[in-house]
């Protein structure tokens, strides 16, 4: 293993539209490795991070589903770049509500990418930085996580239970120089949501790229995107049950 200084800022999920408009504010001054599935189709997301400053891009392999080259793929990146300064854990899906709803396997997909996926990578790169005594993690949670609604509830569960690992795991590295940082983006405006209605107080991945910046450098723990939804949410948790599953998505 070589330690040069800084370490890799690794994108998981490097075609993801957030992943990538984080990646361009991280990159000035940093090497970057971009990690997703068919990787040689990322040539455009490497000259767009290699144009915003970073002094070199690699591209790495990377299918979240597959858990058991979870551990591998975090190894070779510290054995090739050094310990990781920044991992940002990027992918997952939306899937179908109304499919799930009576699809067991689509709803099991759903929560395997957007939770169990996400908790294999966290424990892997988590162990990682713990070892080195560095690092800091972004995970991407969604208020659809803090109070489940009816209208999208399989992914609203995978979310909340990100949220809650992902909070316990900040509790656990706390004093080891590790960070923990998690954003809870509302509806976010891009490829995902396409054909959506907009909810109110709606981000584009830019936004949500540019909060989630501001407060990793502010070592910040949460980060709610935009803020006026956190204090919306403290509301919503207050709602009765019987409007609350009326809500719309």
């Amino acid at each position: 293993m070589k330690d040069t200084g800084r370490g890799p800022v690794v994108i998981f999920g490097g075609r993801s539209q957030i992943g990538t408009e984080l990646a361009l504010r991280l990159a000035p001054g940093a090497t970057v490795v971009l990690a997703a599935r068919n990787a040689d189709r990322l040539g455009e997301q490497v000259a767009t991070v290699r144009a915003a400053g970073a002094t070199a891009v690699f591209t790495r392999e990377f299918d979240a589903d597959a858990l058991e080259s979870h551990g591998a793929l975090v190894d070779s990146i510290i054995a090739e770049h050094g310990p990781i300064d920044i991992a940002v854990l990027a992918f997952g899906i939306l899937g179908d509500q109304a499919r799930a709803e009576t699809d067991a396997a689509h709803a099991v997909a759903i929560v395997h990418t957007d939770y169990v996926a996400h908790v294999s990578l966290l424990t892997h790169l988590g162990a990682a930085m713990r070892a080195a005594g560095r690092g800091s993690l972004v995970v991407f949670s969604s208020v659809a996580g803090v109070r489940v609604r009816r209208a999208n509830y399989v992914y609203g569960s995978a979310k909340a239970g990100l949220d809650g690992f992902a909070s316990g795991l900040a509790d656990a590295l706390a004093g080891t120089g590790v960070q923990v940082l998690i954003v809870r983006p509302g509806f976010v405006i891009g490829r995902m949501t396409q054909g959506m209605r907009p909810a109110p107080l709606a981000s584009t991945p830019a936004q949500v790229a540019a909060a989630a910046a501001r407060a990793l450098a502010r070592g910040r723990r949460t980060v709610w995107v935009p803020g006026a939804l956190h204090p919306l949410f403290i509301g919503m948790r207050l709602l009765p049950q019987f409007i609350w599953r009326r809500m719309p998505r």
